[in-house]
């Protein structure tokens, strides 16, 4: 049975609500960004202090995208009773708390407390992910929901290249086996913590912003929510959506982590541990640039189009930078991150259901895929262990593979959901 489509706000209303959302949304994603990359540079620091193996260390990524399976489903179900609003200030004040133990458990160099802060950490990031980008796509005219995301995703690109810069120099100082590193290391986390108090206090004080629009003020749970959650599923897009994020995600995070590494082979460019954990600022930049370029191309081209090219560069770009020595190879893998640019928030975009009441529903999908972010690091880990981590790098390039399948799925005109 059929329900009746909610109203829709008067166009001069929803623009000015459009853009107020938009400018408040800015901080969310920059410090998103900031603190993904920050986490990253825990993997290369930890391994070195700490004496772990490649699947030991990347242990950290394992505990940070974990929780997106663990807590989709309540961070959905809090979206849809709560409103976005209110579920964004919940989960910047769990983060807040999150980078405060984080902070605690990585001066202590205990390595289970900072793998629990991790966790905590995600688990606010998973409410924050739901709310923050599902809103951005269903409040305001659906065709320019992936230009929007893009160039949001733009500034979480930002934040991702200043990240490894401002927090290399504290993190990946002087790091030898048994460091304490004078209680420096904090540093980034308790900085990333203030960012995170002051931005869930703005969206306290913005809690009733969208309480006109129809898609987002909280309302009670429907009586058969549970049935839902599955049914939701029938919409083939999303389906493989679901299956696209997982590995886009598992492929950005694998190598922006393991980049460092990378760097300081002897067989691409030699360089220290601080240099090159700062120059891992350079695959983000390129991921910064690709947004809001793509966001514009995105305005002149098919966003299926366009996501199938960038998943076929990102595999020639990944192979090369396996067989390439040196400089020629180093560049090429920080030139993938150009290609990872319009990824997430077209394949979010384009996997999205047309029924914007689905949309909290389908999210919790589309972030319970940002586990791959914790699965395809510890894989790609183990390869490392057991063949090298240059070969290791095929299972990203795989993954970019998946990403091409989907992006010419989307090239056809979208299935009904029964």
């Amino acid at each position: 049975m059929s329900r009746a489509a909610p109203p829709v706000l008067p166009s001069d209303a929803q623009e000015s609500l459009v853009r107020r959302l938009f400018w408040l949304s800015i901080g969310v994603f920059f410090i998103g960004g900031f603190l993904s990359a920050s986490v990253s540079l825990l993997v290369p620091q930890l391994k070195s202090v700490l004496g772990l193996d490649y699947k030991g260390a990347l242990l950290v990524q394992l505990a940070f995208h974990s929780s997106y399976l663990l807590f989709a489903l309540p961070a959905a179900l809090a979206v849809v009773r709560i409103g976005y609003m209110r579920a964004i200030a919940i989960g910047l004040s769990v983060m807040t708390a999150g980078c405060l133990s984080l902070a605690l458990a990585q001066g202590m160099r205990q390595f289970l407390l900072v793998l629990g802060a991790l966790l905590l950490l995600s688990a606010g990031q998973t409410v924050l992910q739901i709310a923050s980008n599902t809103v951005v796509t269903v409040i305001g005219p659906s065709r320019g929901a992936a230009v929007r995301l893009n160039l949001l995703q733009g500034f979480n690109s930002l934040g991702t290249v200043l990240g490894p810069v401002l927090s290399a120099p504290f993190l990946l100082a002087n790091i030898t086996p048994g460091d304490r590193g004078g209680g420096t290391a904090s540093v980034p986390f308790v900085a990333i913590g203030a960012v995170l108090a002051v931005l869930s206090a703005l969206y306290v004080g913005h809690r009733a912003l969208l309480s006109a629009a129809p898609a987002g003020a909280g309302r009670m749970l429907p009586p058969d929510w549970s049935r839902q959650i599955f049914s939701v599923l029938r919409d083939r897009r999303l389906r493989w959506g679901t299956a696209a994020i997982f590995v886009y995600v598992g492929a950005e995070v694998t190598i922006g982590t393991l980049m460092t590494n990378v760097l300081m082979l002897p067989e691409r460019l030699a360089l220290e541990p601080v240099s090159a954990g700062s120059l891992v600022g350079l695959y983000w930049a390129g991921a910064m640039v690709g947004r809001f370029a793509g966001a514009w191309m995105l305005t002149r081209m098919a966003e299926a189009r366009l996501l199938l090219y960038a998943a076929l560069a990102a595999i020639a770009l990944t192979v090369a930078a396996i067989v390439l020595p040196g400089a020629a190879g180093a560049a090429a893998l920080i030139a993938v991150g150009l290609c990872n640019a319009i990824m997430y928030p077209t394949i979010y975009a384009l996997a999205m259901p047309q029924d914007s009441r689905q949309a909290p529903l389908a999210s919790m999908w589309l972030c319970m895929a940002v586990v791959g972010g914790a699965v395809v690091p510890i894989l790609t880990g183990a390869a490392a262990d057991a063949a090298g981590l240059l070969p290791a790098l095929l299972l990203p390039a795989l993954c970019y593979a998946g990403i091409a399948g989907f992006a010419g799925m989307c090239r056809r005109p979208r299935e009904v959901a029964a």
